[in-house]
């Protein structure tokens, strides 16, 4: 079993691959801003998994140097890192021109240049144990421009992808492609604290369980990317990539 680090880990999504992981034998480095959510999951977990090793810290993605120290501080406190989950982000914005920069640009910071100090991060740690798997959680946002108030958001989860096939393309015929992985996650519609005011009414909508049940599969399997969960989400994408835009603003 391996030690996996995930960041946003105190709810939603993060906290739910938490659960699923540490079910499958893993151990656990747990970061996000809201520590005693972090205590909370991670007394849950050990009280299900007792032979669990968790290590939680308090973690703002947007404070760079925070971002280097506290994955270099979870190594130290379990011996080595062997995936680290890009997870944390913001699904705020508003529509461009409209006033809402500020929100977008909270959004862009988090989402995008957040995940590059944490790629960062990681990636120093995986050169030098020569070893690792990076997952991006990314979004079915990505696959093409979004309108309205998610335009920031799709960009920054396209961006993201980006960085993390550009690394993958870096590694590919070197000798460290043989042992650190990429993986690119694109959930589709999963019930969590961002949209918390959905409810799971469309068969588009996948409760937080199955969702993440999807994307722990994928993790597992080091696949280089994939659309969680595939159905009806993998079709789409093919859809979302190459529909003419007057289909596409219909279906957005």
């Amino acid at each position: 079993m391996s030690t996996i680090l995930i960041t946003g880990a105190s709810s939603g999504l993060g906290a739910e691959m938490a659960r699923q992981l540490a079910a499958k034998g893993h151990d656990l480095a747990l970061c996000a801003r809201r520590t005693d959510r972090l205590e909370e999951l991670s007394a849950e977990i050990l009280g299900a998994h007792p032979e669990r090793r968790i290590a939680v810290r308090a973690l703002d993605v947007n404070d760079d140097d925070a971002v280097f120290r506290v994955f270099g501080e979870f190594a130290d406190d379990l011996g080595r890192i062997d995936k680290v989950i890009v997870n944390a982000g913001l699904g705020k914005g508003a529509r461009i021109g409209t006033g809402g920069y500020a929100a977008n640009r909270a959004t862009a910071m988090t989402n995008f240049v957040g995940a590059l100090a944490q790629t960062e991060a990681a990636m120093e740690i995986f050169r030098e144990q020569q070893a690792g798997h990076l997952v991006m959680v990314s979004s079915m946002a990505a696959m093409r421009g979004m309108p309205k108030e998610i335009a920031t958001y799709a960009a920054t989860k396209a961006a993201v992808a980006h960085l993390a096939e550009g690394l993958r393309t870096e590694l590919y015929g070197t000798p460290l492609a043989k042992t650190v992985k990429v993986t690119v996650l694109y959930p589709g519609y999963i019930i969590s604290e961002m949209n918390d005011y959905a409810q799971p009414t469309s068969p588009l909508m996948a409760t937080t369980e199955d969702g993440v049940k999807a994307m722990v599969k994928a993790i597992e399997k080091q696949v280089a990317d994939a659309c969680v969960p595939p159905l009806p989400w993998a079709p789409l994408s093919l859809v979302m990539k190459h529909a003419p835009l007057p289909i596409l603003k219909r279906l957005v």
